[in-house]
This record gives C-alpha cells, sequence and structure tokens, in this order.
C-alpha cells in the first residue's frame, strides 16, 4: 500500500479540448510550491498524483494553490475486491468515528460491479467487521471514497478543502493597484484565483507618506505572494503631481484627476510589461471616486481592461476574505497612502468629464508622468523555503 497525494481539480472540470492547457499549468505551480521536497507528479484529467515522503509539509502548501479543489490523501492498492475490502477496514480501524458513508467511483468500467453496488457491498463489510457504527448518507462522521481504476485502486478517508479557481498564469498577467488598504490586497487575491498572475503597483508620496506606509504595502504582497508564487512590486514616486494638484487644482475634483494620474502610469506600466489587465478593489459608492460616474470618468484615460474583483462586494463581506487571507491586520495599520493625504473635506461624486479634462490642462501632467515613470523602483517579493521574502530587483 502506498500513501501519496491526490488532487481534484476546479473548474478544470470543465475544461474540454484545452485542459491540457491548464492542467500542465498546474503542474508547474504545484511543482514549484513543492520544489524543497522533490516530489513525483503526474497527472491525467481525472486527477494530479503526488508522491513524496512529505505528506503533511506539501499539503499544507497546496491549501495556497490555486486550481485545486480538494487535497486528497490516499491510499493506492492493487484493483482487486478482496484487497480493497481488506485495506478499508485496516484503515477505518484506526478511526474514531461513528457513522459513515461510501462513495465509489468507477473509472475502470471493465471492473465487473457497478459503482452503487460496489459501495452497497462495501457499507455491509464495513458494517459487519467495526463494531458500534452506522450508515449516514446525508451527514457522516467519515467518507470512505473509492476510485477503482483498471491498474490501481485509490482508498480516500481524508479531503482537505483546496482554494479553487484556475492555475495561477492561466489566464494571463495583470498589473494589482495594491493600496495599503483592505479592499486592494482582496481584489488581488480574488484575482490570482481567477487564474491572473500579478505585479503590483504602490504610489508612495513621500515626505507626505511614511517608509512604513510602503513597508505595510510590502508587508501585503508577501501574503499575496503565497497565492501568487511571487510579485513584482512597483514603487512610483507621485509627489510631484500630487503637490501639483493640490496646488493648481479645485480640491473637489482633487482625488477624481489623481485617480486618472495614477491610471495613466498603470497603463504605461502595464503596457511595458506586457501586462493584459489592470486590477484595483473598487467597490461602487464606497467612496466618492468609486460613484459610476466617478469609474466612468477616471476610467476614461485608459483602453486596457480595468477588473474590479470587490465592484459589488459590501464591505463586510471583504473584510471576511482580507482576515482569511491574512491581510486585514496589515491594512488597518496606521499608515497612510497617496490617496489618502490631501481627501477633501467634499469631493466631487458626479465629476463632468469637461471639467474634469479642463481643470487637468492647469498643470502641465505628461511631463510629470514621465519624471514619476523615471522614479520606478521594482521589488521582487517571493517567497523562499522558509516562508521569508526578500530581493529587489
Amino acid at each position: 500500500m502506498e500513501k501519496l497525494i491526490v488532487i481534484r481539480y476546479a473548474e478544470l472540470s470543465t475544461k474540454k479540448s484545452n485542459i491540457s492547457l491548464f492542467l500542465k499549468q498546474l503542474k508547474t505551480n504545484v511543482s514549484f510550491t513543492l520544489d524543497e521536497y522533490k516530489p513525483t507528479i503526474y497527472f491525467d484529467k481525472g486527477r494530479m498524483f503526488i508522491e513524496t515522503s512529505y505528506i503533511n509539509e506539501c499539503v499544507e502548501k497546496l491549501k495556497y494553490v490555486p486550481g485545486i479543489q480538494g487535497i486528497l490523501i490516499a491510499y493506492k492498492i492493487k484493483t482487486d475486491v478482496d484487497v480493497i475490502k481488506d485495506t478499508t477496514i485496516d484503515l477505518l480501524k484506526e478511526k474514531d468515528f461513528k457513522t459513515f458513508k461510501v462513495s465509489t467511483k468507477r473509472s475502470d468500467k471493465n471492473f465487473p460491479i457497478n459503482s452503487m453496488d460496489f459501495s452497497k457491498s462495501m457499507g455491509a463489510h464495513i458494517l459487519k467487521n467495526i463494531d458500534n457504527i452506522s450508515v449516514d448518507v446525508n451527514n457522516p462522521e467519515i467518507e470512505v471514497k473509492i476510485e477503482i481504476r483498471k491498474e490501481d485502486t485509490y482508498i480516500y478517508l481524508d479531503e482537505i478543502k483546496g482554494l479553487g479557481g484556475y492555475p495561477v498564469s492561466s489566464n494571463g498577467k495583470g498589473l494589482l493597484l495594491l493600496s495599503g488598504g483592505i479592499d486592494s490586497p482582496v481584489a488581488g487575491y480574488l484575482a490570482i484565483k481567477r487564474g491572473i498572475k500579478l505585479e503590483a503597483l504602490y504610489f508612495a508620496a513621500p515626505p507626505h507618506t511614511s517608509k512604513q506606509a510602503q513597508e505595510k504595502v510590502e508587508d501585503l504582497a508577501r501574503k499575496l505572494a503565497k497565492y501568487n508564487n511571487n510579485i513584482n512590486l512597483h514603487i512610483i514616486n507621485l509627489t510631484e503631481i500630487e503637490e501639483a494638484l493640490y496646488k493648481d487644482v479645485p480640491r473637489d475634483y482633487l482625488i477624481t484627476i489623481l485617480r486618472r494620474m495614477m491610471y495613466r502610469i498603470a497603463t504605461k506600466i502595464a503596457y511595458k510589461n506586457k501586462l493584459k489587465c489592470l486590477v484595483n478593489g473598487e467597490s461602487v459608492g464606497q467612496v466618492a471616486s468609486q460613484t459610476l460616474q466617478s469609474i466612468s470618468v477616471i476610467n476614461e484615460v485608459t483602453k486596457i481592461p480595468v477588473i474590479r474583483p470587490v465592484v459589488c462586494f459590501d464591505k463586510l463581506e471583504i473584510i471576511d476574505i482580507a482576515k482569511k487571507i491574512e491581510t486585514y491586520d496589515i491594512s488597518i495599520l496606521p499608515f497612510i497612502d497617496c490617496c489618502t493625504i490631501f481627501v477633501p473635506k467634499h469631493p466631487v461624486i458626479n465629476p463632468e468629464i469637461e471639467k474634469t479634462i479642463e481643470y487637468e490642462k492647469l498643470i502641465d501632467y505628461e511631463s510629470m508622468i514621465d519624471r514619476a515613470l523615471q522614479s520606478e523602483e521594482i521589488i521582487k517579493i517571493k517567497c523562499d523555503k522558509t516562508n521569508k521574502f526578500s530581493d529587489i530587483l
């Protein structure tokens, strides 16, 4: 009997002619994540199999890999009725339970007993050999899953829920506008789950923003790197642009125009690095710059797709995810970002595009954007074998 890990796919099972592309990407990501344990990995359209001497350590790592629906601790045995029954009893005798259920999947249609009949026979065999237990098909304490294949049979007693979604990089690459707030890290996490490999962009405005504010964003990027494998964090100095806007632009339009400047810069960085979309944490109506009219006016400066994963989430829903991915406690640290510094008391909530364009002409923003891009610093945030993060490109 061989003990191994079996991965059950998420939405990948719905793919048809191009499923092999997604599975190859998932294998690449799993290999990257488990590299230190040197596992043997092979797969077919139904399952991925991982042979390793470090079962528990690998399972913990796999919890952070998108594209996995379930992580199964499996026991691989010969496809033989008596061997299956004997092995199942041996495994169950190590468990403490009162109710159970048997589920059989017969991948080998030449096996002489169909799935339903084998489950019934197996259930009767378990009841006969283990005392004081009963069958519960609706809410069992333990579910015995048996997958019968041509040469080997797999028995599963334990399944750990995976992240679901698509493998990272299977749907291209994008640029996350990462602030120090609660929303943008959650948006990044949700985009990663959809198979988008992310780089991140942070706007600093020293001396108005502190070094601690940037370190806070780096910490948020480190949390996302667990799911993304690594993240290139682009740092842009926005001080000149912010000070010019504060000096020359009507205060109620300041945030609208600042966001347009950010989108222009983000678009240039995305094109330069062959990133196919922008990702942000906008949620409709949450603040003045996130009304539908504001979003429309701000979005007008870019032709690249803008993905807003939390656009219809309420704040409590976003906070719940932030806590799950361990970004919430970092996001609420009291170090303000560049969007918070110059927020007017009464920002416009329904900006007019004509006025916006007119006010932008009050500053030489194109040359300022060029200088901001020249200030770019890229920090490569990656997870080493001890989950520490480091390195500057």
